[in-house]
């Protein structure tokens, strides 16, 4: 069944997807397969049809279903295969998700499923999150159906240049939310990995119009082919103060993070470029890094030459953000502050919560705390150590929303 379908989705379009998928797992005994795909805030889940309704719309769309307090929402927030009450064990709702990547959602009808049942969903789930993401990139249908709102054309820019949000291997884990959504102006982030050493970048630029996003993308590029060239973190930030200033002249910069971690041996190095110094969270505890400061890159001041360097332990977690985490103000003028939002991160760590799923919850929190409107980006990258190849403990596996093997493979 799962080669049919593959071999059915060469030449179908994602919205042939969800017919194609029906057919398919149909012949197995899983029945009326309906896929719902996360908005882009991940607050609704939307099933895939396909005539997409057009993008926008304040109120829930038909068949639409929240994340908060329903068990499709459950299902995705957990990454479980779940019943879809305790009474109904005919209906499921099974996590769709590329890697560690949340997509969203399956609804597959098998009526007593076992085990073994639940086992081929999570396969068929897992099959299907790979095409979706191999076919949403040509998909205005796509884009409108994530879209609770018009995005404003910076924004169109950058989600379109940074990774997926979420990353994990069994030695690392990665994960990334940025705030509003529809209207960021000149945060971006950026990750790679090699198989030993993750590179971080994290940048913000100055302003809030389209000519940030400009400045934000021209310096998350420039980072990127300076990486790819083999240039160190030094000679990175060099590049990309050459580049913005043959562009802007010296009137439009960007503070920022690189790093690399050696996964092997837990080896943390960075330079900060004006930007607020990283944070590590280790247990229950906060350490701050710190770092001699280097100027803002593009400004014309000159360019980052200390590298830091730190020893992260396993389950270590590696916070970068920017200033619209901790100093955008409530409605009454109070500063979110570092402290809240170092505060949150330890609180929910004992929910043994998912991290993504953790930072999903941050940032609506972060929205409630100002009342649903900020006036800056808001953008937080956390990197958590689980320690050289082969150490992951099944608590930071969880943490990651890592599969068990036995579960993901069937293998005892």
């Amino acid at each position: 069944m799962l080669g049919a379908l593959i071999s059915a989705s060469h030449l179908s379009p994602l919205e042939e997807l969800p017919e194609r998928l029906s057919e398919q797992a149909a012949r197995v005994g899983l029945t009326d397969v309906v896929i719902y795909l996360v908005d882009l805030q991940q607050d609704l889940l939307s099933p895939l049809t396909p005539h997409p309704p057009p993008a926008g719309g304040a109120g829930l769309r038909p068949e639409e279903i929240r994340v908060e307090g329903t068990v499709a929402g459950r299902a995705f927030q957990h990454g479980e295969v779940l019943p879809a009450s305790p009474a109904d064990h005919d209906h499921w709702w099974v996590p769709l998700v590329n890697g560690t990547d949340r997509l969203g959602v399956l609804r597959v009808t098998a009526p007593g499923a076992d085990a073994a049942a639940q086992l081929d969903m999570r396969r068929l789930a897992g099959l299907v999150a790979l095409m979706v993401v191999s076919k949403r990139g040509l998909s205005d249908s796509y884009s409108r159906l994530v879209r609770r709102r018009r995005m404003d054309v910076a924004t169109e820019m950058e989600w379109r240049l940074m990774p997926s949000r979420t990353f994990a291997t069994e030695s690392l884990m990665i994960s990334a939310l940025m705030e509003p959504a529809y209207e960021v102006s000149g945060d971006v982030y950026d990750y790679a990995f090699d198989g030993r050493i993750a590179q971080l970048a994290l940048f913000d630029a100055m302003g809030h119009d389209t000519a940030a996003g400009l400045t934000g993308n021209l310096a998350l590029s420039t980072a990127r082919n300076a990486r790819r060239e083999g240039a160190g973190l030094t000679a990175t930030a060099a590049a990309v103060e050459r580049v913005l200033l043959k562009q802007f002249s010296g009137n439009r910069f960007v503070t920022g993070i690189l790093a690399e971690l050696d996964v092997t041996t837990g080896t943390l190095q960075w330079l900060c470029c004006g930007h607020p110094p990283p944070v590590v969270v280790r247990g229950h505890s906060v350490v701050h890094l710190e770092c001699p400061p280097a100027p803002p890159i593009g400004a014309g001041l000159g360019s980052a030459d200390h590298v830091c360097r730190k020893e992260l332990e396993p389950g270590d977690r590696l916070l970068l953000y920017t200033d619209g985490i901790t100093e955008a103000r409530s409605p009454s003028g109070e500063e979110f502050g570092l402290g809240r939002f170092i505060d949150f991160l330890l609180r929910h760590q004992a929910d043994a919560l998912p991290v993504p799923e953790t930072l999903r919850r941050l940032i609506r929190h972060h929205l409630e705390y100002h009342g649903g409107r900020l006036n800056d980006d808001a953008t937080v990258l956390l990197a958590e150590w689980h320690g050289p190849v082969g150490l992951a403990t099944e608590e930071t596996r969880d943490r990651a929303g890592i599969p068990d093997i036995d579960e993901a493979t069937g293998l005892e």
